[in-house]
């Protein structure tokens, strides 16, 4: 029986802060219900949009986000993470106010990628036009050449898949954000890409594996497994 709480700092989305749930549930290889850890998630839609904030058009996250996560404090966690790629642009400032460690998510990828992919020399980077102009990626991705849709395809395919009137955000993973995004990693993959990261977590909510031809990771999946791992090594 695991006697650690692992906190979600969610909302960010709210669909993908389940998916991440899910995921850690699915990491634990649990037998009963008893030998999964407690987790407490506070799913707060109404944190300021980061990518709006990076590029200057709206206002910081970081408060809101350290809110949820001292929440989280209160009622026991031992640790946290966020299902948000865009939100670690701001790591350093959200760790700071907190007394548990958050885990980054993106740093806790590349470390997956030199382990898994000693010999990886170029991948696509599919994410919002935030992270991708801050180059977010290349602070904890070493040695690895990163690919980015032109300016063209990040904003009428991948933004859009995003945040357009009929895409994910509002709720819709179907049929037109995926082939948005289909034709966005295929562009990565036509440009070198040896792999693809699902660097927003709203995509790996329409894009599938079976979409392309190139091996697809979404940073969520190495985030929830490391999280297991971590508390798992801890007496």
């Amino acid at each position: 029986m695991h006697d650690k709480t692992i906190g979600i700092i969610g909302g960010m989305g709210p669909e993908a802060t389940a998916i991440l749930f899910q995921k850690l549930i699915k990491a634990t290889g649990a037998s009963k219900d008893q030998d999964h850890f407690r987790i407490v998630i506070d799913s707060n839609p109404k944190i300021p949009d980061r990518t709006a904030a990076i590029l200057g058009k709206g206002p910081s996250p970081v408060k809101a986000i350290v809110s949820a996560g001292k929440n989280l404090e209160k009622i026991g966690a031992d640790i946290a993470l966020i299902p948000c790629n865009t939100s670690h642009y701001f790591f350093d400032q959200i760790q700071a106010g907190l007394k548990i460690p958050l885990v980054n998510m993106i740093k806790e990828l590349g470390i997956f990628l030199n382990n898994s992919y000693p010999q990886l020399k170029r991948v696509g980077l599919l994410a919002t036009t935030g992270t991708v102009k801050t180059r977010l990626y290349e602070k904890y991705i070493d040695g690895i050449q990163l690919i980015y849709p032109n300016d063209n395809s990040q904003e009428d395919l991948v933004m859009t898949a995003i945040y357009g009137d009929h895409g994910i955000k509002s709720g819709n993973t179907g049929q037109r954000p995926r082939q948005l995004l289909i034709q966005a990693a295929n562009e990565l993959i036509a440009a070198g890409a040896d792999l693809v990261i699902a660097g927003c977590t709203e995509i790996s909510l329409a894009l599938r594996q079976e979409d392309i031809e190139k091996p697809l990771i979404d940073p969520m999946d190495i985030v929830a497994k490391a999280v297991i791992n971590r508390l798992n090594e801890r007496p």
